[in-house]
């Protein structure tokens, strides 16, 4: 039995996203009646619960066709797996079986490898959105200082207000335990920092094409804007700004990138 067997049976669907059938995996793990590969899929579930990840994401009911050898076919249920789920299920398989502990030591590989590739794809869109955010905020000062701004502060604070429900950035550093010395937007995944740079963008194109003038008017609009982008969250059941996690430097992550980077041409 070869590791690569594992490899052998896994689809892809038209997305191009990888899965597996629970009904392939029984047979390569050596279950000859699937319905105690059954009670093995319901512990990995419970394995998956646990660590916080989101079940249907890895675990998907479904029917498979099967030939019943006269030509015709017959539907069965069965589980789309991915690969974290797979790793799950193996974890709670058989420990006897040789081919079990082959399985554990694929899908352990394979899924860290994925956790790589993911982490670095993460830290890639950081970096890109960072960098937009640094432009961004820039021509935003300039519209707000043109609509008659002084306090800059006020103003960066408004567009806070209504995007963090209510909170300031001294409270965002509270709430989100940064020191003074660590900037907010340097601490921010990918999803964050995509939410605060509409806000900018927005923010920019609406003092310029509305010709806003006044401190007060271009406060109120920032805060407006802020408010907007952070209904439109709510609306389509996304994580309000404030509870997303905190994440490393983007020094880190640009850290990392060049460290990959150097890998990658030494092969």
């Amino acid at each position: 039995m070869k590791e690569n067997q594992f490899e052998t049976i896994k689809r892809i669907d038209d997305s191009g996203s990888e899965y597996w059938s629970s009904r392939d995996l029984a047979k390569i793990l050596e279950y000859s009646d699937y319905r105690n590969f059954q009670t093995v899929i319901q512990k990995a579930k419970l394995a998956c619960e646990n660590s916080g990840a989101v079940i249907h994401n890895h675990f998907v009911e479904a029917t498979d066709m099967v030939s019943l050898g006269s030509g015709a076919e017959k539907a069965i249920e069965t589980m789309y797996l991915s690969r974290y789920a797979c790793y799950l299920i193996v974890q709670n398989s058989d420990p006897t079986k040789v081919v079990v502990a082959k399985g554990q030591t694929y899908f352990a590989i394979q899924t860290h490898r994925q956790e790589t590739t993911d982490n670095l794809i993460e830290d890639n869109k950081r970096v890109f959105l960072r960098e937009e955010m640094k432009k961004h905020n820039t021509s935003l000062m300039q519209a707000a200082s043109m609509a008659g701004v002084e306090s800059f502060a006020i103003f960066q604070n408004s567009g806070y207000r209504g995007l963090y429900g209510g909170l300031t950035a001294q409270d965002i550093h509270v709430r989100k335990k940064l020191s003074k010395s660590q900037q907010i937007q340097d601490h921010m995944n990918s999803e964050e920092l995509a939410a605060n740079l509409f806000r900018a963008t927005q923010t920019d194109a609406k003092i310029r094409r509305e010709n806003i003038k006044g401190e007060n008017n271009a406060n109120l609009a920032h805060f407006e804007v802020g408010q907007k982008v952070r209904n439109t969250i709510h609306n389509i059941g996304g994580t309000m700004p404030e509870n997303l996690p905190v994440v490393d430097s983007i020094s880190k992550a640009k850290t990392r990138i060049m460290r990959e980077e150097k890998k990658r041409l030494k092969k």
